[in-house]
């Protein structure tokens, strides 16, 4: 009980400071200075709401316990129901701080940055590929989200050897962001005449949106390139210098976008998959710092692993992680894909929280 009183006392102790800093002018001049604190202090008030109930509900149990020894039998009987009442409410309670103590994933409410790309297997990657970002994008649309392509590279047969899109809507990166890793998938390609199997594998990467509050480019460490587009292109677009090439000097990132005619449009597309990226960097560094010994950022660990199977002739998906299997290729394909998420996030949370355990 203790532990969860100092725990309010904390959270009430980081209110105030945050609400000293928004009433400072200085502040109020800095939109994004003040929208991060103002999202801080948001996310601060369940806490502080269930620590007002949990305090009220400690109070009543003290006055309850004490009444218990009444020297009217009825009342000392009233008594000890309340106890048993506000025992279990108590109970109730501290589940509910358990839960919003626990620490959040400060991007589980951005939006989410896809890029897929084709592994090993050539032409039947590129086609996986392809399924993929249809899966995702069924299962976006299904939910109310939108989709919007940031790059896209196809090959001839209709695949891709890369697609970024971003996914907008509510708290999408908490949604997808363990879909990040190798997926591979096993099924006999149209043009393979003697029935055989074939294995291909396809990278995932999930990033959260990076907006400039998130991360912040000097325009002095970017070295900016404009070209003519390649590939198949519609009208015009590859009669211009539309294309852009974005190199972040100082880490050696760089991004290509050309989907768009406006190299203006190119060059803000190419900037928030930077952004991104930058964000992604970040994180992995934090990460790598908690817990050298499980890299789980896109880039190392997750990306030497295969995290799920597509198996086509058994009509069967495994997530390798979660240690679930569904014999339901066909729907998930089409982005019914929740059993298979909520499967996945109760597994690598749990595996989060042992490691944040034993730390």
């Amino acid at each position: 009980m203790s532990t969860y009183l100092n725990r309010i006392a904390e959270a009430e102790e980081r209110a105030r400071e945050i609400e000293g800093q928004l009433a400072n002018p200085a502040i109020a001049k800095e939109a994004g200075s003040y929208q991060k604190l103002a999202k801080l202090l948001g996310n601060l008030r369940p806490v502080l709401e269930a620590g007002d109930r949990y305090r009220a509900l400690i109070g009543e149990l003290h006055d309850s316990r004490a009444m218990t020894e009444d020297a009217d039998p009825e009342l000392a009987d009233l008594a000890r129901s309340d106890v048993e009442r506000l025992e279990g409410e108590i109970d109730s309670v501290e589940r509910e701080l358990a839960d919003l103590l626990t620490p959040k994933d400060p991007n589980d409410e951005k939006n989410a940055i896809f890029e897929i790309r084709a592994g090993t297997g050539g032409d039947e990657a590129a086609l996986f590929a392809a399924d993929l970002f249809r899966m995702y994008s069924r299962y976006a649309e299904n939910v109310g989200w939108k989709i919007e392509v940031l790059s896209s590279s196809e090959t001839a047969g209709g695949g891709f050897k890369e697609i970024i899109a971003m996914i907008v809507g509510e708290a999408v990166f908490s949604r997808f962001k363990h879909e990040r890793g190798v997926h591979r998938v096993q099924r006999v390609p149209t043009t393979e005449s003697q029935g055989r199997i074939h294995t291909s594998t396809v990278t995932v990467a999930v990033m959260p949106e990076a907006e400039e509050v998130d991360i912040a480019v000097s325009p002095g460490d970017l070295r900016i390139d404009v070209m003519r587009a390649s590939g198949p292109g519609g009208q015009s677009v590859n009669t211009t210098d539309s294309a852009v090439r974005v190199t972040h000097i100082p880490t050696g990132l760089v991004v290509q976008c050309q989907d768009e005619k406006s190299q203006h449009k190119n060059k803000a597309k190419a900037m928030l998959v930077l952004r991104s990226r930058l964000l992604e960097l970040e994180r992995q560094r934090t990460a790598d710092e908690r817990a050298s010994q499980r890299r789980a950022q896109v880039g190392t660990g997750e990306r030497s692993e295969k995290i799920r199977t597509y198996n086509f002739p058994q009509s069967r998906v495994t997530d390798h992680r979660a240690g679930v299997t569904f014999h339901k290729l066909d729907s998930i394909l089409e982005g019914d894909l929740c059993e298979l998420l909520d499967a996945v996030k109760t597994r690598v949370t749990a595996r989060e929280d042992a490691d944040r355990e034993g730390a």
